[in-house]
């Protein structure tokens, strides 16, 4: 039986930056120095980190990056939405830090992402190997939102995941409510997450402006609570 462990070391400008954040996570901070040099380690679980200081650092910069594999993505995920908003009133979803929401992506196992105040990703995902894409009576666009979230979410790009969703949005013109809501809130919090406010908010108003039955707002009870989040995001800058 193999005893090796590993764990990443990842930067920060100051800890007081990443702490209080991976505090609201769960986290809890097993060990802090100020001198000789800023230095501080975490652990949730089997999950263990530690960051080190750098003034100069720019987060924007960082490319830190761990891969992290549970069982349960929608389990973790819960638990930290329940710690950020407890922490900071809302789930950061544009920006740094942000998280993402659980979303299944093309040709990858479903997760979410982490992007911590110090740019570092934590990459979640299922520690089953597994590629499960959507069931084809989910309709197109949960295809087409697949894809996107493989781009936007797990690569980073942005504005390759809005593309596609747009693409797929107009091939797709008529498909209904239902199955065009998810598309049209990822899009709204991409359009966010890239500094387009305005067409943000346009796609909110879409979105609210759609006629669902009690059991569409059931089905879409997550997707309703991300639209949310955008709005609240938009809302405080």
């Amino acid at each position: 039986m193999s005893t090796e462990t590993v764990i990443p070391g990842l930067p920060c400008r100051h800890l007081d930056d990443v702490l209080p954040f991976y505090t609201a996570l769960g986290f809890e901070v097993t060990y802090r120095q100020e001198r000789p040099n800023p230095y501080a380690a975490v652990r949730r679980g089997g999950i263990e980190l530690h960051f080190f200081g750098v003034p100069q650092f720019d987060p924007a910069d960082s490319m830190g990056s761990v891969v992290v594999l549970v069982p349960d993505t929608q389990a973790l995920y819960d638990a930290f939405a329940a710690g950020l908003r407890a922490a900071f009133g809302k789930i950061p979803v544009s920006g740094i830090p942000r998280m993402t929401r659980p979303r299944r992506r093309q040709g990858t196992p479903g997760g979410f992402t982490v992007v911590d105040p110090g740019g570092n990703w934590l990459r979640i995902s299922r520690s089953a190997d597994t590629r499960d894409g959507p069931d084809p009576s989910e309709g197109r666009l949960a295809r087409v939102m697949a894809a996107a979230a493989r781009q936007a979410d797990a690569h980073g790009d942005e504005a390759a995941g809005i593309r596609v969703l747009e693409t797929g949005l107009a091939r797709h013109a008529d498909a209904p409510p239902a199955q065009r809501l998810p598309a049209l809130v990822y899009l709204a919090e991409l359009r966010l997450r890239t500094g387009d406010r305005d067409a943000a908010a346009a796609l909110l108003t879409e979105v609210g402006a759609m006629e669902l039955t009690a059991d569409d707002r059931h089905a879409l009870a997550a997707d309703l609570a991300t639209a949310a989040e955008v709005a609240a995001d938009l809302s405080s800058r």
